[in-house]
């Protein structure tokens, strides 16, 4: 694909210093740039970079201001970065997007609904009675089971599993190896020493604009609905247990394990191999650092947690430095115990 940098700087809403007719048709890093393609420039670090780079044209911040002559055009936007993310999504518009159609061998029930424009890939499969909206795409190996639902402009990457009854909303991206809806861990020990398994009838919801990272699991609900909520971004390999509710705009970083029917607040941010214990509920706008454990509610919103077990961050490195002085304080202890 090849665009003029006056097409680009329209996306953006930028403006062209140079050449508007200029062709690009590449996504360059600026400091591996080469003719033809684009970079960009957000971090100062960065900037001997663009005096040298063999990139067509490099997108830039309006305050910006070179210190010598460039050897490429520039597109000046409001924010770099930003204006980079948003060619960055237009591009994996089209890229991602941009099939259509029926390979085979594919499976698709005869009782279920698709959208136009939608895309199946070979060796996918589509159960009884499920609904797909308009321009969906299901990549190979993708196996959707029966009563599904699903929503305009969602992708599933390959090897994804979608379990019975579950519901994904519009706009959604659930990368390679994800499940959804799989049981949830839910047994009850007997007086032998064994345990019985307890159905798990419920579902999974995903609300619109959510992305879920590669083979992270998100179990169905025992009754009712496990639920992530519009907005939310959940990265590769996350645990998310039967019942819980993650809210909206809510991000999830890697090796995560949310138990059984947790409740996290909407706008959080919980970094990897973050522990989290079930039935409890996590505030609003609440950041818990990695491999913090959570073994209680967090109420009061906006707070940052670190530890384990976890608690306020600031109580946390003041007990720390209390913590690594230890052998000083022994020392002078025992000193004082020789002067008694």
């Amino acid at each position: 694909m090849e665009f003029t940098l006056g097409q680009i700087a329209t996306i953006l809403g930028g403006k062209v210093e140079g050449d508007e007719n200029l062709k690009v048709n590449r996504l360059d890093k600026i400091q591996e740039g080469k003719e033809g393609g684009i970079g960009f420039l957000a971090n100062e670090k960065y900037e001997p970079h663009i005096y040298t780079t063999e990139a067509t044209a490099v997108i830039v911040s309006e305050d910006f201001r070179p210190k010598s002559n460039l050897p490429c055009t520039l597109i000046r936007v409001k924010d770099a970065y930003n204006g980079f993310t948003t060619l960055l999504e237009a591009y994996a518009q089209l890229t991602k997007m941009g099939k259509t159609g029926i390979e085979e061998p594919s499976f698709c029930d005869s009782s279920s609904r698709i959208g136009d424009d939608c895309y199946r890939a070979a060796f996918s499969y589509i159960g009884k009675n499920c609904s797909l909206g308009n321009n969906v795409k299901v990549h190979a190996h993708v196996s959707i089971e029966d009563n599904v639902i699903i929503g305009d402009n969602t992708i599933l990457h390959s090897g994804v599993k979608i379990k019975n009854g579950s519901v994904i909303g519009k706009n959604c991206e659930i990368h390679s190896g994800a499940v959804i809806g799989a049981d949830g861990f839910g047994f009850v020990p007997q007086e032998d020493g064994t345990y019985k398994s307890i159905p798990q009838i419920g579902n999974v919801i995903i609300e619109d604009s959510v992305s879920v990272g590669s083979n992270t699991t998100i179990d169905c609900a025992t009754m009712g609905s496990t639920i992530i909520r519009k907005g939310a971004k959940i990265d590769n390999m996350v645990q998310i247990a039967h019942n819980v509710v993650i809210g909206e705009n809510t991000v999830i970083a890697s090796q995560t394990g949310i138990s059984g029917s947790t409740i996290i607040g909407k706008n959080c941010i919980i970094a990897g191999q973050v522990g989290i214990v079930g039935h409890i509920k996590i505030a609003d706008n609440t950041t818990i650092a990695a491999k913090t454990g959570i073994s209680k509610s967090i109420k009061k919103p906006g707070q940052t947690i670190f530890g384990y077990m976890g608690m306020d961050i600031k109580h946390f490195l003041k007990s720390y430095t209390i913590f690594k002085n230890l052998p000083q304080i022994q020392d002078k202890l025992k000193e004082l115990e020789k002067k008694q």
